[in-house]
């Protein structure tokens, strides 16, 4: 058996935290944002890992696709990594439906053995004109 590298690892953590956003898979989003996770959207709101979760336990928000269209990972040390990239995004919220298209930058930690994602920003890419 071969073991997964921290990089593998973390791709994998990224790759389930997408399908269990759009499962509404709240166990599994419970495993994949740390305890103390922070996320800043694209207006600079804050909102906690109980947040999110109840936001999506409601459907005030839904994650219909997912498509990441860019992903890179930097290792800092053994237990720390940042990850960054784009998604576009097919969202229902407030009975409407859209696309969106988002750039991100996660903080990833490993503890217990295991990575965690303990912090996101959110920003919406400028058009170029």
């Amino acid at each position: 058996m071969q073991v997964e590298t921290d990089q593998q690892q973390i791709v994998r953590l990224f790759e389930d935290g997408d399908r269990a956003l759009i499962a509404v898979d709240l166990v599994e989003l419970s495993r994949i944002l740390a305890d103390d996770y922070i996320q800043y959207d694209e207006t600079g709101r804050l909102s906690t890992r109980e947040e999110v979760l109840n936001n999506l336990k409601s459907a005030s928000i839904r994650y219909i696709s997912m498509v990441s269209t860019g992903r890179h990972i930097r290792l800092l040390g053994t237990n720390v990594a940042i990850v960054h990239g784009s998604e576009e995004d097919e969202v229902e919220q407030a009975g409407k439906r859209f696309s969106v298209r988002y750039i991100y930058m996660d903080a990833v930690a490993k503890r217990n053995g295991k990575w965690q994602i303990v912090a996101s920003q959110l920003a919406k890419p400028v058009e170029v004109q």
